[in-house]
């Protein structure tokens, strides 16, 4: 069997439902049902919320456990390349086979009932953790939290909520107060919550639902710190002290997220760390579109030397100033940006924080995307916070301009995951 195979399933299941995001929690809780209610019977779970940094928060978790010897489950989303992507079975991405089998299983069961993408594909995911012996699953939301598919599990090991900005505005509500409590909607009696650092509103709705509820909370800078120290960095919690080296993913951003998978796995007391193995772990996180420099490929071909390109999936104003953190470094040669969104982002506030060090920025639509921010829209909203701005037909093409105004450069492609994905796939 081949990719396109389970691709031809996946298509036929994204019929099922009119609207791509439908969040409740009937219909997957229906499906669950008819499949024996697997969620009830998973590994301890480690339940991860937020808007930006959850999947970053989610790989050093992974990498910390399977350093120290366990074996681990995850799931998160969207996938960058290929729907595998979004189901590690105790450390390695579903086969083929498997998938088919699962999703084919899930399409029965649900018998033509109205049913999202994402909550039959998270019904198969279950099937598939629970059927694979593993110590952990880490579950990433994703949408909101309260109303998301995954909120299905009863008592998780440990909830985190990584940091929460403007996003999804749609669906989630149209402040930080309404997102947060929707982000909160993960939270359960009794079990501890790991809070990453929040807005001020943010911090007092999550703060008021865990006292509701009776759980625990374990907030940055309160009961829990990170911060870099003796190049590295520094984590003090409700029992561990330890001296680490600096996450390898890049950005001084992955302190916070790497602080937080900390917190979370320091509550993890039925698998036990040391500082050694999370040490390890911190120096072999894999994550794919994060601040990912490319290194081989069709297009780093393109250019000569003397020039960089980086690739981040970022797409929110939060991830904006996260992506301008690392860039205001960055003055060795200038920065040009290559820019693909969807149209349902703030493109504006994306690109704001960044303006300041980009000398140019080309605007893509993303290919074979159904909601594609046009590359026109793009650059008008670059030149609205004062970054001069061009489109082009494709990343070639941008690059191409750019190589011919100057001698050397620092390339930043970003805007969104599904462009990330896009590129990573044409670049082999």
């Amino acid at each position: 069997m081949t990719a396109q195979a389970s691709d031809r399933v996946l298509e036929r299941l994204g019929r099922l439902h009119p609207k791509l995001i439908d969040l409740s929690l009937g219909r997957v809780e229906r499906l669950l049902a008819a499949l024996g209610n697997p969620q009830d019977t998973l590994p301890p779970v480690v339940h991860v919320a937020g808007t930006n940094g959850k999947g970053s928060t989610i790989a050093t978790l992974r990498a910390c456990l399977e350093a120290g010897g366990y074996r681990v489950h995850a799931y998160t989303s969207p996938h960058l390349v290929r729907f595998h992507e979004r189901i590690r079975l105790a450390g390695q991405l579903i086969e083929e086979r498997t998938l088919i089998a699962l999703l084919e299983e899930c399409e029965r069961a649900n018998e033509g009932a109205p049913i999202t993408y994402f909550e039959i594909t998270t019904a198969a995911a279950f099937l598939a953790f629970v059927r694979t012996q593993a110590d952990v699953l880490l579950l990433e939301t994703g949408l909101g939290g309260r109303l998301d598919a995954t909120n299905v599990i009863r008592r998780p090991a440990v909830t985190a909520i990584t940091p929460i900005s403007l996003d999804h505005q749609a669906f989630l509500g149209d402040t930080i107060a309404k997102i947060a409590g929707e982000k909160a909607g993960i939270l359960k009696a009794g079990v501890p919550a790991v809070i990453g650092p929040q807005p001020l509103e943010a911090e007092a709705v999550i703060e008021a639902h865990a006292i509701g509820l009776g759980a625990p909370l374990l907030r940055w800078q309160r009961e829990w710190c990170c911060e870099a120290a003796n190049n590295g960095m520094h984590f003090s919690g409700d029992h561990w002290r330890f001296d680490l080296p600096w996450p390898s993913l890049l950005g001084a951003h992955q302190i916070v997220n790497a602080g937080t998978a900390i917190a979370c796995l320091e509550q993890l007391q039925a698998f036990p760390l040391s500082s050694e193995g999370v040490a390890s772990g911190l120096l072999h996180i894999e994550w794919p579109a994060r601040m990912q420099r490319l290194t081989r490929g069709p297009l780093v071909a393109m250019v000569p030397p003397g020039w960089e390109l980086w690739l981040d999936g970022g797409h929110n104003p939060g991830a904006g100033v996260i992506l301008a953190d690392v860039v205001a470094n960055w003055r060795d040669r200038p920065l040009y940006l290559v820019v693909g969104m969807m149209n349902t982002k703030d493109a504006a506030g994306f690109l704001a924080p960044l303006a300041p060090y980009a000398k140019r920025l080309t605007g893509v639509t993303i290919p074979l995307e159904e909601n594609p921010l046009p590359a026109e829209a793009i650059a008008a909203s670059a030149r609205s916070v004062g970054v001069p701005a061009t489109t082009a037909t494709s990343v070639d093409a941008a690059l191409a301009g750019f190589i011919a105004e100057s001698t050397r450069g620092r390339v930043l492609i970003c805007g969104s995951l599904h462009f990330a994905g896009t590129v990573l796939a044409e670049n082999g």
